[in-house]
């Protein structure tokens, strides 16, 4: 049962991050192509997820639920955000925080095996530097830059602010919440995915219809 939960909610990250990748084939916007980066990070360590609940925890499930749910997802929407205020900076920043991240993830040793049916922490795997260092550092940072935005342009696109603001915080709920176990994650991490896409979809219409 926790693995099909989990697998949901890879589905309904996986479905929105498409939509989201449409809109921005539509109106190349960048913040829709970070947004849209975000929740397929989202889906694919839901996806790991769903792949450690069913099969067991390994070393391989293990580094790509880090990597995509502990390392990209959070960071990606901060990115997001600030391309949504036109801070085009964020944009090669991102790619090379991403890139440090998928290196890290790939090459730092474990300091001890990966087994078992919860889900793993990081801490009993992975020193504190760099990787879960380079996690906090990254978090800390694209959730700032998500909240900043959102309440600076909180008047002109309240709904959407909200929204943001709300899947955010669902999302770190659930990362926080990860011991209680795969289905309650699995039920975090849908959620979060809803809200957010909502957020999005919302700030951008509201874009597109003020650049007209």
């Amino acid at each position: 049962m926790e693995a099909l939960l989990a697998f949901a909610a890879a589905l309904v990250a996986f479905r929105f991050a498409g939509e989201l990748l449409r809109r921005f084939r539509a109106r190349r916007a960048p913040e829709l192509a970070a947004w849209a980066a975000s929740l397929l990070a989202y889906a694919l360590a839901s996806g790991a997820l769903a792949w450690g609940a069913a099969a067991g925890w390994n070393e391989a499930a293990f580094r790509v639920y880090y990597l995509f749910g502990g390392l990209l997802t959070a960071p990606l929407l901060g990115v997001g955000s600030l391309l949504f205020a036109r801070k085009r900076w964020a944009a090669p920043i991102g790619l090379l925080y991403c890139g440090l991240a998928v290196g890290i993830a790939l090459a730092e040793p474990l300091t001890r095996a990966v087994s078992g049916e919860s889900i793993p922490q990081a801490q009993a795997h992975l020193d504190l530097v760099p990787a879960r260092v380079l996690a906090i550092v990254g978090n800390s940072l694209g959730t700032f830059a998500v909240i900043a935005v959102a309440l600076a342009t909180f008047r002109r696109q309240p709904l959407a602010n909200a929204l943001i603001i709300a899947g955010t915080a669902i999302a770190a709920i659930g990362s926080a919440l990860a011991g209680l176990g795969a289905a309650e994650t699995a039920a975090f991490t849908a959620v979060a995915a809803i809200v957010l896409y909502l957020g999005f979809t919302l700030a951008s219409r509201s874009r597109r219809d003020a650049e007209r």
